[in-house]
């Protein structure tokens, strides 16, 4: 491919962070299958969404027969259409931004011969923790001799304290510009996706710290103490523009690392006259940087714990909400049996069901429904859309229609990444007519008394998604002896070692071979079954459930 013809896409999921994918082929199909070019977590999402591909020079995205389609800027994609930078893609509950992707920086040698001096970490550390007295270096030598040792006292000292990681770091830079006398100087530290942000700062000139990123490769991920005496006339920083053009003339560099890895860098430079910096100031400074990197990992670590402990907390707020929202009991209908299981996983989302009776008894709703998100988030929304839903249940509205009123509302009080997919069904338990619609949800399992399978799939959008859709609706006939099964995808999408999905053929294999059991049998044979499945692969998703039989 061309550089000309490279795209890259900023993918924002309904949960989880935002990322970027470059595309490198013609070819790249998003959905949330492992086998998809990009994977995106989002259960409105079919295995393979969307496809993106690139001839005679143009990029064109085609839906593939998706279940909640595929919309470019607001409108539905019914064929190949073209696409290009600044268009934004809808895919379930996703978006996607195509943006014209910067062409790949030109190769530079980076092992140049140059007036530079870059040495690992390993080997500066041990030569400046403890530097042997200067011999015959006479008072001026001995005089910067214990200026290093009160600098490197100084600050492990501090580090021996309670610190915050701001306060630490002003405290290094402090103190290595009274002794190096920097022009400017900048403590980077590196993120969880291996970027480089600038966390202190120290200039006497205006604007930021220039880095480039060939330095960053160089100090912060390979571990090497940097001293270039001119970057300007320095082969390795040939390609590097963003330094050279910002005047620098000699710069001083050390990472900031320890055992689990690289955590930044300690960059120094001065610009309007060349300061030449010394073998031994690299030594100080990769000392200092080593004593700094022990802190900054236990800071890191403190943080990290803090953090689960709030999301320990949060995750059981959620739980606690979930479990409220919940049926307790469940209706005695004369000729029916009802059953309803929840099962969560390590992350508590937003599944809920609900089995109520309305009409004064005549008529049974059943809904399972799975609200985007996880934690706390998911849980209030999934309160919301309990609330939005009672009202239009009660009135004794159709499927079709309580979609159609609840999906208005929830756009209008949701921010967009935020929707719910469901399945309702509305039993009139004198004929048995089931009257059903879906709102981007997988189709609910019908299994008659013969052995005879139906997949009642009610196509629509997810709620919340468009601000008026309308939603199709289907009918059957219940009979005696059929069962009929809701579930959210957290059964069918549970995976095992292999990343091989359950799918919902070997959910409809038991669910018939075993439809003569009581429910309450039958959806423990299902439970064994997704435990042998999983053959001990943690399940991403609850697993949650509503079983009908007419008797």
């Amino acid at each position: 491919m061309s550089e000309a013809r490279r795209l890259k896409l900023h993918v924002a999921p309904p949960w989880g962070d935002p990322f970027e994918r470059l595309l490198l082929t013609d070819f790249c199909v998003i959905g949330r299958s492992s086998r998809a070019d990009v994977t995106v977590h989002d259960s409105a999402l079919s295995r393979e969404h969307a496809r993106l591909c690139h001839r005679e020079g143009e990029w064109f995205v085609e839906d593939l027969n998706s279940r909640n389609g595929t919309f470019l800027n607001g409108r539905a994609v019914d064929g190949p259409t073209k696409v290009g930078p600044g268009d934004l893609l809808a895919v379930g509950g996703t978006t996607v931004t195509l943006a014209e992707a910067a062409p790949p920086p030109r190769p530079v040698d980076l092992f140049a011969p140059g007036q530079s001096l870059f040495r690992p970490l390993a080997e500066l550390i041990p030569e400046a923790a403890s530097p042997p007295p200067p011999a015959g270096g006479g008072g001026d030598a001995l005089t910067r001799y214990a200026e290093r040792l009160r600098i490197m006292n100084e600050v492990h000292h501090a580090l021996s304290g309670s610190c915050e990681q701001k306060e630490l770091l002003n405290l290094i830079l402090d103190r290595v510009f009274d002794h190096l006398k920097p022009q400017e100087g900048a403590i980077f530290l590196r993120g969880p996706g291996g970027e480089y942000t600038c966390a202190a700062q120290r200039t006497t000139a205006s604007g930021p710290v220039v880095v480039s990123r060939h330095l960053v490769t160089e100090v912060g991920e390979k571990g090497l103490g940097a001293l270039v005496l001119d970057a300007e006339h320095d082969a390795r920083f040939a390609g590097a523009a963003s330094i050279v053009a910002a005047g620098v003339r000699s710069l001083l560099a050390a990472p900031l690392m320890d055992a689990s890895g690289p955590l930044g860098m300690i960059f120094l430079s001065s610009k309007v006259a060349v300061r030449s910096f010394t073998e031994e100031d690299l030594e100080l400074l990769a000392t200092l940087a080593s004593a700094a990197s022990l802190r900054i990992r236990n800071i890191q670590l403190a943080r990290e714990s803090a953090e689960r402990r709030r999301l320990e907390d949060e995750i059981s707020l959620a739980r606690r909400i979930q479990l409220n929202l919940l049926p307790t009991r469940l209706p005695e209908v004369e000729g029916y049996a009802f059953l309803g299981r929840n099962l969560p996983s390590r992350h508590v989302s937003g599944d809920f069901y609900q089995v109520l009776t309305r009409s004064e008894g005549r008529e049974v709703v059943l809904m399972v429904a799975d609200v985007s998100g996880k934690g706390i988030a998911a849980a209030l929304l999934t309160a919301s859309l309990e609330a939005l839903l009672a009202a239009p249940i009660e009135a004794g509205r159709e499927p079709a229609q309580i979609f159609a009123r609840v999906g208005g509302l929830l756009h209008r009080r949701t921010p967009p990444e935020k929707f719910a997919t469901a399945f309702l069904a509305v039993l009139d338990v004198g004929s048995g007519r089931l009257a059903y619609s879906g709102a981007g949800h997988p189709p609910a399992l019908l299994v008659r008394e013969s052995g005879g399978t139906e997949w009642l799939d009610g196509r629509g959008f997810p709620l919340g998604i468009l601000p008026d859709a309308e939603y199709d609706q289907g009918e059957t006939i219940l009979r005696q002896g059929d069962t009929l099964l809701l579930y959210t995808d957290g059964i069918t999408e549970a995976m095992n070692p292999d990343h091989d999905l359950y799918e919902s053929d070997r959910l409809e294999a038991v669910v018939r071979d075993h439809r003569l059991l009581d429910l309450h049998a039958l959806a423990a044979v299902l439970e064994k079954d997704l435990e042998t499945f999983a053959q001990g692969e943690p399940f991403a998703d609850d697993r949650t459930a509503v079983l009908l039989r007419r008797l």
